[in-house]
């Protein structure tokens, strides 16, 4: 069980990894396409007020457009993701089933809430992401039309410092989407090596078999250790119906 287990997070793991090189290849992406600092840009804001107010209404149209346009190049890599997940974990099943202790129903039952809580992480990260990105495009557009206020003012917007703000923008985007995706490949470990648990659990004498009593929460530790010993019967309520000819378990 624990190999098959390991194997599904070797199997999702190319998912993740192209999911941060995408990110890191929009970000240089998006950099190339806000770039503004350069000759032509300079002559513009020092060509006047209405060429520097011309110039940020660009920066803002381009920071709307392809934003946009990386949300969208991001979809098919979520739909991926999630068809992965239920492709994987289906071939989990199958691989896990004839050496698994536990009953078909319950391995059955710790298979599908694995994909369900997988798939909804999975979910989760792509909304995660297209809101990362729906911020970095009200950051830029807010910034580039406060420098749009102060050229109306006659205050001469300073491309260097309105070029360094895109890329620390940019990086902070990054930095983020990584610690979401990081979380995300977190959260298949814990998934995992809690069905494993629950499929290959310790021995009675063990000190994992009952949660812990100690806690606040005296009544959901309990409610804990009676499914355990459901789960329990019911494999050995299967063993014994598999392995001993005429037995018939009782309710």
């Amino acid at each position: 069980v624990g190999w098959n287990l390991e194997g599904l997070r070797r199997q999702l793991q190319p998912y993740t990894v192209e999911l941060m090189e995408q990110v890191a290849l929009r970000v240089h992406e998006l950099q190339e396409q806000l770039r503004v600092v350069g000759e032509g840009t300079k002559a513009q804001f020092l060509g006047g007020v209405d060429e520097a107010r011309g110039l940020l209404q660009e920066l803002q149209n381009r920071v709307a457009h392809h934003t946009g346009r990386v949300k969208a190049l991001f979809h098919p890599y979520a739909e991926r993701l999630v068809s992965g997940i239920g492709h994987h974990v289906q071939e989990l099943h199958r691989s896990v089933a004839p050496h698994a202790i536990a009953s078909p129903a319950r391995l059955s039952r710790c298979v599908q809430m694995l994909s369900s809580k997988l798939t909804l992480k999975a979910k989760a990260l792509h909304e995660r992401i297209q809101q990362n990105l729906d911020q970095l495009r009200e950051e830029l557009s807010a910034f580039a039309g406060a420098r749009g206020d102060d050229a109306e003012e006659a205050a001469q917007p300073d491309p260097q410092v309105l070029s360094q703000e895109v890329r620390q923008r940019l990086q902070a985007f990054r930095q983020d989407t990584f610690r979401q995706i990081a979380a995300f490949t977190h959260a298949i470990d814990r998934e995992t090596e809690q069905v494993q648990q629950q499929l290959a659990p310790p021995p009675p004498g063990h000190s994992a078999f009952a949660p812990e009593f100690l806690q606040a929460d005296r009544g959901k530790a309990r409610g804990e250790l009676q499914a355990r010993f459901d789960d329990l019967w019911e494999d050995i309520n299967y063993s014994l119906r598999d392995h001993s000819p005429g037995y018939r378990g009782e309710p």
